[in-house]
């Protein structure tokens, strides 16, 4: 798990020469508002500087800002010096520091406690190095960042991207980018063997040319056959022992119940948001009906020529405006009804052509991926036992020459075997950075229906009532009705729930392919063109986020209403220039 701890801030951006400092590691939903009090006390959230705390992350963490800000541009302009961004974070149990500051420049990266490397230059040389180690630590790119942890409104939504951008981070989302890293080590790998070649026909040579002075120890030669002997036999019956174990399971059975499992899964959810909706529409019915009673009678006494509310007379000019706004109402409230019972029908109509749920499949293994790996343990463990078995003694016919003649005999079996392994490893090398190869399409395919139905999970909560989906050449379809439509179609909500459960699906695929991350950030999209219903549902989700799976969401907003709605609010104020947070966190009753 990658778990970002603490943040600390000076003379970056709006912050001062005084550090400020924000915590993340404690679960829950913190509320980031600005207070603005160079503007004449008028409140103002806008300017404070509380963007500058994710900016600050990504400055910490890539040496760049969210959007495109020059570095020495990111230096407070008051005192234009000695600026300096420090995060600790902790991955699979190690403790990280960053510190990393401008004028004078300095850029560390410390793991356990031990400075890793310190660099003042411009990010060449041993810096650049030190950069790609934190990248792979994070397990992400800057990009990828921008898209999962630190969602601000300034970032290029995804489906606003270059196709080859969107391709390529989808690429790295889904572990395509990992191939092309395996490609590398394998690259080194073929060219150790052709050392190897290169150093096995040497050696031949040498044997040719120092045949009439050999004089090697026959007893040595056969002291290490018997090692060497010993040494196989005890590899055999380890690989036998471990292909037992694994063969007690059936691999093909266990992927069964995994498809049978994933069906389940998708029909309980199924079951679960049509019965929620079949529950809504009767409560929604119940109190239309209550309406319309009132309605109704409220009518009634109107027709009679009396005031519904009072009883008194009414005069013909009057009488005449109430019966139309009651005649009115009742018909509204009968309007909403009927199609109201119409989609309760529907609902349940669509129940029972689901039909019962049954009961949910065992599975021995947690993932699908967990039972592949049993299969694939289980063939390169026969693979291996196959080869160690067909291994052959490389001492009997050195012992047999030296004792017939004295001289050793020549062998190209290495060289030989060498060689095929050198051309099947740029066979293998030729399938991983080929972008038609089958391993990169069988990654994909594996993915992609995971990250469709988070996609599709997130949108339904946000009220989002279009079809997402990626298709099998990672682009992506909008639908809605039968119809397709652009990302540019939607409205300005409607993009921003799009981007939420874009990000949150592409979180969701990140994590479970790598790690979880403790920290959610989102800058300002709740507000830019959500209504109350928009922000409540992106809210609701947040919150599970937080209750169930034990995320830091930092949620920068402008609206006062969410005060209450939120475990947290860090204060953040501008004054005389310079930003401050107030870490005394308060707690709030939801």
């Amino acid at each position: 798990m990658l778990k970002i701890k603490n943040i600390s801030v000076k003379n970056f951006m709006s912050v001062g020469n005084v550090t400020q400092a924000v915590q993340f590691d404690e679960n829950g939903l913190t509320l980031v508002l600005g207070n603005n009090m160079d503007l004449g006390g008028d409140g103002s959230r806008n300017g404070t500087g509380k963007t500058t705390i994710i900016n600050a992350l990504s400055y910490a963490l890539y040496g760049n800002a969210l959007y495109n800000i020059k570095k020495d541009n990111l230096v407070n302009k008051t005192n234009n010096k000695q600026m300096m961004v420090t995060v600790d974070f902790e991955k699979d149990g190690t403790q990280y520091r960053i510190e990393r500051g401008r004028k004078p420049n300095v850029f560390k990266f410390l793991v356990g406690g031990i400075d890793n490397v310190e660099s003042t230059d411009e990010m060449q040389g041993e810096g650049k190095l030190t950069q790609v180690a934190i990248e792979k630590t994070l397990g992400m790119s800057h990009t990828m960042f921008k898209h999962i942890l630190a969602l601000n409104t300034y970032t290029e939504p995804f489906l606003s991207m270059r196709a080859n951008e969107s391709r390529d981070l989808i690429e790295q989302l889904l572990g395509i980018t990992q191939l092309s890293e395996k490609a590398d080590i394998l690259k080194d790998l073929i060219k150790n063997t052709k050392d190897s070649i290169t150093e096995e026909t040497y050696k031949i040579r040498a044997i040719e040319e120092a045949n009439e002075q050999i004089g090697k120890s026959i007893r040595d030669l056969e002291r290490r056959q018997t090692i060497w002997t010993n040494k196989k036999q005890e590899d055999i019956e380890n690989l036998k022992s471990e292909i037992r174990l694994l063969e007690q399971i059936d691999v093909d059975t266990e992927l069964q119940a995994h498809r049978e499992f994933e069906e389940f899964s998708i029909k309980k959810q199924q079951i679960d948001t049509l019965n929620s909706e079949i529950a809504r529409l009767v409560t929604s019915i119940e109190r239309e009906q209550k309406r319309l009673s009132k309605a109704e009678k409220d009518l009634n006494d109107t027709l009679e020529h009396k005031c519904y509310a009072c009883g008194q007379e009414l005069h013909d000019d009057a009488h005449e405006k109430i019966v139309q706004s009651k005649t009115a109402a009742v018909a509204e409230s009968q309007a909403h009804i009927t199609e109201e019972q119409e989609m309760l029908t529907d609902f349940r109509n669509a129940l029972v052509e689901i039909g019962e749920l049954g009961t949910a499949p065992t599975l021995h293994y947690n993932t699908v991926k967990e039972a592949y790996e049993h299969q694939n343990q289980l063939t390169n463990l026969k693979s291996k036992l196959e080869n160690k078995t067909e291994e052959t003694d490389p001492y009997v016919d050195q012992i047999q020459s030296l004792s017939e003649t004295g001289l050793q005999e020549v062998d190209w079996g290495e060289v030989n075997r060498l060689t095929e392994l050198k051309d099947h490893q740029e066979f293998l090398f030729k399938l991983l950075t080929n972008k038609d190869s089958f391993v990169r399409k069988r990654i994909i395919e594996q993915n992609l229906a995971f990250m469709n139905n988070r996609l599709e999970y997130y949108i339904t909560r946000l009220g989002l009532p279009h079809e997402v989906q990626f298709q099998s050449d990672l682009s992506v379809t909008i639908t809605q009705l039968g119809q397709d439509l652009d990302f540019d179609n939607l409205s300005r909500g409607e993009r921003n729930r799009l981007i939420l459960g874009l990000s949150w699906s592409f979180r969701d695929v990140f994590e479970s392919m790598n790690h979880p991350i403790n920290l959610v950030c989102i800058d300002e999209l709740v507000d830019s063109g959500m209504d109350t219903v928009g922000v409540e549902s992106a809210l609701g989700v947040l919150k599970k986020m937080e209750r169930e799976r034990h995320k830091n969401i930092l949620l920068i907003s402008h609206r006062d209403e969410l005060v209450g709605r939120v475990n947290n609010v860090l204060q953040v104020t501008k004054e005389n220039g310079f930003t401050t947070f107030n870490t005394e966190v308060e707690v709030i009753e939801a």
